[in-house]
């Protein structure tokens, strides 16, 4: 279930809002040249300087071959490798200058300083947290999200901790959803925990995404992996549920006897099998209606007299 954040403020049900601060940097491309150019270029000084300095009886050479040397060796500082699925933070003297998402050698200002932050998708999965749901039960309720560094400029200055901070706001948003909405549904067209799943990720997934988009991350899906009554309240809640479903299949199988029994008489008034009075028609209804709604096979009984004697 993918999800696009929006601008930090949304609504995820009417009257409720996360708010969350402005970033302070956005993400930028860092100034950077394939390395391996550098890497030759400082090699090749390196050897120039090993010679100068072999020099003997040239003190000028010395000089500038340690000269030279030093100069090769700051230059390999400039060095670094991005890997597929990282990027490379560049600050200069505290100073956010770019981010390197070119993967191979790449080459920058040697005197920056760069953080290696992974832009792999990642899991996020939450401890059984309790809670009350919207009618107050306890319940038991965990769930999934997965998530991925789009910003990560907003991900290494917005936050102290990118990762604690997903974990942290993905139990917050767990929380506010289970307790905004009911376990079950009492009332026609209430969303419920259990019984509108899809819906409630679907929200669970925009209010993770309003709440982590500070830190520029991206939500890619959400999924609640465990969601039960707690064991205080678990076995009161299973005879209540069973309770509902006996009165709910009682109350299909009475209007589906009601249904045949309408049909048997109009068949038979329309195909004139027989005359039917009103006691006699009564008397057919009840009996069909015992027969088809019995939980137990009946016994059929022969009248050999007639229905007023």
């Amino acid at each position: 279930m993918s999800t696009t954040s929006g601008t930090g403020t949304g609504s995820i049900r009417a009257g409720r809002t996360v708010r969350m601060p402005e970033a302070p940097v956005s993400e930028r491309e860092a100034r950077s040249v394939t390395g391996w150019g550098p890497l030759a270029a400082s090699l090749a000084v390196i050897a120039l300087a090993a010679s100068l300095q072999a020099a003997i009886g040239k003190p000028w050479s010395a000089i500038t071959g340690a000269v030279l040397y030093v100069f090769a060796v700051i230059n390999l500082f400039g060095l670094t490798g991005v890997f597929p699925g990282q990027a490379r933070v560049v600050s200069l003297f505290g100073r956010y200058t770019g981010t390197v998402r070119a993967t191979g050698l790449r080459w920058v200002n040697p005197f920056t300083a760069r953080r290696k932050v992974s832009t792999r998708v990642r899991n996020h999965e939450t401890t059984t947290l309790k809670v009350n749901d919207a009618d107050g039960n306890p319940i038991e309720m965990a769930a999934v999200v997965v998530w991925q560094v789009r910003d990560t400029a907003k991900a290494v200055y917005s936050v102290d901790d990118f990762a604690a901070f997903v974990a942290i706001q993905t139990e917050t948003a767990v929380r506010h959803i289970a307790t905004g909405y009911p376990y079950d549904a009492r009332e026609e067209g209430r969303l419920s925990l259990r019984q509108h799943a899809d819906e409630i990720t679907a929200r669970l997934s925009a209010e993770i995404s309003e709440r982590v988009e500070l830190a520029g991350i991206a939500v890619i899906e959400s999924r609640i992996t465990r969601l039960a009554y707690a064991p205080e309240i678990a076995q009161v809640m299973l005879r209540r549920q069973q309770a509902d479903a006996v009165v709910a299949a009682r109350r299909r199988l009475v209007e589906g006897a009601v249904g045949m029994v309408r049909d048997a008489l109009d068949s038979l008034s329309e195909q004139e099998i027989v005359e039917l009075d009103e006691e006699r028609k009564a008397t057919m209804v009840s009996n069909l209606l015992v027969v088809l709604c019995s939980e137990h096979a009946t016994q059929p009984v022969v009248n050999t007299g007639t229905l007023y004697q």
